[in-house]
């Protein structure tokens, strides 16, 4: 087996392990936030200002999480993108006379 290809498959393991870490980190913090607000929600006592920045708070977690997400993503594209070019056969540059 071509050592770029071996490189190749360890980075498409690399990110479908990332992905998969990815999701379930996600779908817990997901899970997370909706059990708070649901909680936030019947607790009368909790001060209607703590509630709005726990609400903003899980609101710029969510994107940042998705900026996290896109940056790997396009990490991993443009190493696959790099292997893809050097898997493609060189022509060597013809000599001027």
């Amino acid at each position: 087996m071509e050592q770029k290809q071996i490189v190749r498959q360890m980075i498409e393991l690399n990110k479908k392990a990332f992905d998969n870490s990815f999701s379930a980190m996600s779908e817990l913090q997901d899970q997370t936030g909706k059990l708070m607000l649901n909680f936030l929600e019947k607790a009368d006592w909790f001060p209607e200002e703590g509630k709005n920045a726990l609400q903003d708070w899980i609101a710029n977690y969510k994107k940042s999480w998705n900026d996290f997400k896109a940056a790997a993503d396009d990490g991993y594209r443009k190493v696959t993108e790099f292997f893809e070019q050097a898997e493609k056969p060189q022509t060597p540059a013809k000599k001027k006379k």
